[in-house]
């Protein structure tokens, strides 16, 4: 389609519907994926001389898939 021409309403949800199905029907891959990582430091003075005190903190999602789930989950899929 040229870009003067208007999209009708059909080919719009035809495209919005698309774009789902595509993202329903996307393999997920098992994977981690970091949310926050935060780290502190902080110099404290003691009778033995300087002294680092380290935080970190790191929040993480992980994504895993289990073979027998997916496998059963095909199989109520069969007619």
């Amino acid at each position: 389609m040229g870009n003067d021409e208007k999209k009708s309403i059909s080919r719009s949800l035809g495209e919005f519907f698309g774009h789902i199905l595509k993202g329903v029907k996307e393999p997920v891959e098992d994977r981690k994926l970091v949310l926050r990582a935060d780290r502190t430091e902080e110099v404290r003075e003691t009778e033995s001389g300087k002294v680092i005190v380290r935080r970190t903190v790191v929040e993480e999602m992980e994504v895993v898939r289990d073979v027998k789930e997916e496998g059963r989950e095909n199989e109520k899929g069969k007619p």
